[in-house]
């Protein structure tokens, strides 16, 4: 990874942490992935746009295997998804074959439009839902 792609992941990871999240975390209908931590063991809501097609919820992680959520999932698959306010049980696969850019077209614009903005190495990620 170059140090310009590195540097950005870094500013936009702090923004996203102390900034945006804390926020995002707290609007009653905003999407939220939940994953275990990897060393605490504790819940950790992810702010995520996506979306849900049938029993499958989609999204693509603007920083790949890079990103915290992501590292979590490598580590215990089993995850929450609040969608429009409603808690769903599920399994994350993480899916580095699909072609993360032409699944952002089908997901919602406005943070599709961000992810592609500031991603430096996109993964889709597929939730299947067990409720």
């Amino acid at each position: 990874m170059s140090g310009s792609s590195d540097r950005k992941q870094r500013i936009m990871t702090r923004f996203q942490r102390y900034v945006a999240n804390p926020i995002n975390r707290r609007l009653p209908f905003q999407t939220l992935l939940e994953t275990t931590g990897r060393t605490s063991g504790l819940p950790r809501r992810t702010p995520v746009g996506g979306r849900r097609v049938g029993n499958s919820f989609w999204l693509v992680s603007e920083f790949g295997l890079r990103s915290q959520y992501v590292r979590n999932i490598q580590a215990d698959p089993t995850v929450r998804v609040r969608i429009a306010g409603r808690w769903h049980h599920g399994t994350a696969h993480l899916l580095p074959d699909d072609d993360a850019t032409a699944r952002l077209r089908a997901l919602p614009r406005f943070n599709s439009a961000a992810v592609r903005a500031f991603g430096t190495d996109l993964l889709t990620v597929r939730v299947d839902l067990a409720d």
